[in-house]
């Protein structure tokens, strides 16, 4: 575990302030020093990054897919220090990381099989037809190229899948894309570890140095020094919407704006429909007890949100809910900030005119710090309607249920909703064919939409969508998680009239590399 910042694949030695990891849990400074950057090794890590991208674009797809995967490998091989590690720095439970050490691992893995199939270039050829009249047609083809370094934010939630080699790093480097991470400052030692992991890779694979980059920052300047630097091409966040938002104005106001793609934040309602309750109170509120409290509450898609219609048996939900709230155990937040930050943003809504607290839990281990207590609240839709502070997330084991006298109020209350990252419908067979006006009004405000689920638990697949209106993302256009947040990182080139030698072997004729291609308006192969 080297604590020194890595500028093209190699440590670097920084005259500058040294910084601790936190156990969250015990307030107890953990092993190990690691070195704040300064702009300096920014701009060494964009011009080594520059350099590497003439040759890691042009690489064959084989040898980029080798790279990703043995990166998986040797991040597997760190096996139980790197879980442990996390565990100290973070306060999650082992079990969780381990599966999140499976998740990093399967998605690098994803990504080499996507680069190494090769089709997700979308290459497209129309071929010339000189005798057309009153013009000839040209030839024109066309498929994506990477754009150039990109700079990762790595998230506090997901100190692996989110963070050094998370999904931005993997789908980036598969584009062709050099990277450089800003660790996140919540977990120096796990950054460390994932960083070394993919420094042997690199050596491994004889892939240009500039490929890698990492940078520790206990603040804001490297970040900003990263964004704003010239050659920089593209930006991935995770975290809270002033965070992102940040990014996206610095990166707006450069000379050349580029993109960030921030994932910011999103309460995921959760429409609890007349029959679904009517036919499962009991287990629907102990299922969402579960979800609601779920890593202590710190998901992106955790449901902060409950809306259903007045019923007899909305009472027997709240009952039973209330019940399993609070007889569960408090947990370990991320840092002693989120910790604060939720204590202050949940006394301060429950103090909302119309705000009654539902539930709290009774379970707390006194003896470690920064524990959770989760809370649920409840209001009339009337109230919800009329208060947008009901509407802003609160990062941690909170929801508020909201209750509506009739359907024209529920649909309300769904309408002056925000873009989320879910939006989750619970309803017994055949009911939602009464409910389509509601089903259009929460298409519009979401990226996936579930029935008869919970919001946690993001399946990494090419189908998935992990991004939705804003704020919940700056561009609703693309995914964070899944193949297809490869797309972030590319534009369409065009080549018309080139010679067969000199063309990408993607846009050939014979198609050397045996992939989808649509050709004359056919996709084939």
């Amino acid at each position: 575990m080297n604590g020194k910042n890595i500028v093209a694949s190699a440590y670097v030695t920084v005259d500058g302030v040294s910084l601790k990891a936190i156990n969250p849990a015990t307030g107890v400074f953990l092993d190990g020093e690691f070195y704040k950057a300064s702009e300096n090794e920014v701009n060494q890590a964009l011009k080594s990054a520059t350099e590497a991208f003439k040759i890691y674009r042009n690489l064959n797809k084989d040898k980029k897919a080798t790279f990703l995967n043995t990166i998986a490998d040797e991040i597997a091989a760190l096996g139980d220090e790197l879980v442990n590690r996390a565990s100290a720095e973070s306060g999650l439970p082992l079990p969780r990381l381990q599966g999140e050490l499976g998740r990093t691992t399967g998605q690098l893995r994803l990504f080499a099989n996507l680069i190494s199939e090769g089709s997700w270039v979308d290459a497209i050829i129309d071929t010339a037809q000189p005798d057309r009249l009153p013009l000839p047609k040209p030839d024109i083809r066309r498929m994506l190229i990477p754009i150039g370094p990109v700079v990762v934010f790595g998230a506090s939630n997901f100190p692996l899948a989110f963070s050094v080699a998370g999904g931005d790093t993997a789908s980036a480097l598969a584009s062709g894309c050099p990277v450089i991470v800003k660790a996140h400052p919540a977990h120096y030692g796990t950054n460390a570890l994932v960083a070394g992991a993919i420094i042997k890779a690199v050596e491994k694979t004889d892939m240009p140095k500039g490929v890698f980059s990492m940078l520790y920052d206990d603040g804001y300047t490297i970040g900003s020094a990263l964004v704003k630097h010239p050659l920089t091409k593209a930006v991935t966040f995770t975290g809270s919407f002033n965070g992102g938002m940040a990014l996206v104005n610095l990166a707006q106001e450069r000379e050349n704006p580029i993109p960030v793609f921030a994932e910011m934040g999103s309460i995921n309602p959760v429409i609890l429909l007349p029959k679904a309750i009517e036919a499962q109170a009991e287990e629907l509120a102990k299922k969402y007890a579960a979800s609601i409290t779920l890593g202590a509450g710190q998901f992106c898609t955790n449901p902060g949100l409950l809306l259903a219609l007045e019923t007899p048996k909305l009472n027997t939900f709240k009952k039973v809910l209330a019940e399993a709230v609070s007889t569960i155990p408090s947990a370990t937040m991320l840092t002693e900030g989120i910790a604060k930050n939720y204590g202050k943003l949940s006394d301060e809504v429950i103090s909302e005119s119309g705000v009654e607290l539902l539930a709290v839990s009774t379970v707390k281990n006194e003896a470690l710090q920064n524990q959770s207590e989760a809370r649920i609240a409840q209001v009339k839709a009337s109230d919800f309607i009329k208060n947008p502070k009901l509407r802003e997330e609160i990062f941690g084991p909170y929801s508020l249920l909201v209750a509506a006298n009739n359907l024209a109020e529920l649909e309300a209350a769904v309408e002056v909703l925000e873009g989320q990252l879910t939006v989750t419908l619970m309803a017994a067979e055949d009911e939602l064919k009464n409910y389509t006006s509601l089903l259009n009004i929460l298409t519009d405000k979401t990226g996936r939409i579930i029935l008869n689920g919970v919001p946690t638990g993001v399946e990494v697949c090419a189908a998935m969508q992990h991004g939705g209106p804003f704020p919940a993302t700056n561009d609703s256009r693309f995914t964070s998680v899944g193949s297809t947040a490869v797309s972030r990182f590319v534009r369409p080139l065009a080549y018309q009239d080139w010679e067969q030698d000199l063309l990408p072997d993607e846009l050939k004729d014979g198609n050397p590399l045996g992939i989808f291609r649509t050709v004359n308006q056919l996709l084939t192969k």
